[in-house]
């Protein structure tokens, strides 16, 4: 009877912790705006391509006669219906996660009349074209962002760019987390020599250089979309396993843990059931701030050119492609990738820091 009431009492006032973190997090400003523009970010990158300007697979679709357009510059095209690309529509779902090539061929055009049943059009090269008024359209299109050296939708490869760079970070962390609180665990509570192999592994890791690791990972891996989260995430895993395999250290000495000894029960049940549950918030801690550094790791890869591929978009690679323009009057190409990996980069430190000042008991 002692156990049941002390358990109960436990339960009850890490109860009322859990509600008083929860109201001091959500009191807080910083992790309120933290998590709007997580979420923002979020939400653009799951609806993806059914949201771009450019809703082409990769965002691809170039006109080097548009290369460089200042933002909100506008741009006609004559359209020319193509039946053989109408024929093939996607589904919602594909749409939405690999784009859709358009049902029709777009070429710039400088001028444009109508004669009689025709369209006659002059593009920016070339003889003018003439098609019939019923099989092709005239439309202006505005180019919000501008456009790159490629002629491609700005607006759009950042959109489409958010995608990768929050896939890595939460793949990343998933296979950190798998990785750091097994290790982490099994280290703390069994000791002795379990506990000195793992903690001699955690510490080869810890003394190579992240991006050195991360690169040797890679090429060993290859290049490639899939390549870069198991790189990245196989070197966020020594964090975590050193948080966790403190904090179980300090709570397997516990009177609750020395019952569920007593009681027989597993050691799987016994770690996974009533020590873990009770170290969730500095995992999260360490989780949200690794999520961060997860993008920023991705993005430099992309830059040096052994992260995503082309024509993959990704906010590192639109650096690397654009930073020749920091120098000229289109250094905006450069930096916009940029304020987009600063920001959410930003909020993931404001929400570990609002999260780490919640779940301190001290407070």
């Amino acid at each position: 009877m002692r156990l049941f009431r002390k358990r109960t009492a436990t339960d009850l006032a890490g109860r009322s912790l859990d509600r008083l973190a929860r109201r001091r997090f959500l009191r807080n400003p910083l992790a309120i705006v933290s998590l709007t523009v997580i979420g923002l970010f979020f939400v653009v990158a799951l609806l993806g391509y059914l949201i771009t300007p450019d809703h082409t697979p990769y965002c691809n679709q170039q006109y080097l006669e548009l290369a460089t357009l200042k933002p909100f510059s506008k741009a006609t095209f004559l359209c020319v219906d193509d039946p053989s690309l109408a024929a093939h529509r996607s589904s919602l779902f594909r749409r939405m996660a690999k784009g859709e090539p358009l049902p029709y061929t777009a070429t710039p055009i400088k001028e444009y009349r109508y004669a009689r049943d025709s369209i006659i059009a002059t593009p920016y090269n070339g003889d003018p074209i003439v098609v019939a008024a019923k099989e092709a359209t005239v439309e202006e299109r505005t180019f919000v962002l501008g456009t790159d050296g490629y002629g491609r939708d700005v607006l759009s490869m950042l959109m489409i760019g958010s995608r990768v760079s929050l896939s890595v970070g939460f793949i990343a962390i998933v296979i950190a987390l798998l990785l750091g609180i097994t290790l982490g665990a099994l280290a703390a509570y069994y000791g002795g020599w379990v506990d000195n192999l793992i903690l001699w592994l955690i510490n080869v890791v810890w003394s190579i250089p992240t991006v050195l690791l991360v690169i040797a990972i890679t090429f060993v891996l290859g290049k490639g979309f899939w390549q870069i989260f198991i790189a990245v995430g196989l070197t966020m895993w020594v964090d975590i396993a050193r948080v966790v395999r403190g904090e179980v250290l300090s709570i397997k000495e516990k009177e609750y843990i020395e019952a569920t000894r007593a009681l027989g029960y597993s050691t799987f049940r016994t770690i996974f059931r009533h020590i873990l549950p009770n170290i969730v918030g500095a995992v999260v801690v360490v989780a949200a701030s690794n999520f961060a550094s997860a993008i920023l790791l991705e993005a430099g890869l992309s830059f040096l050119g052994i992260g995503v591929q082309p024509p993959m978009p990704s906010w590192g690679m639109m650096v690397k492609e654009n930073y020749g323009y920091i120098l000229l009057d289109s250094a905006y190409l450069a930096l916009l990738p940029g304020v987009a990996i600063m920001l959410v980069v930003l909020a993931f430190m404001l929400l570990a820091s609002a999260l780490r000042d919640a779940l301190d008991v001290r407070q």
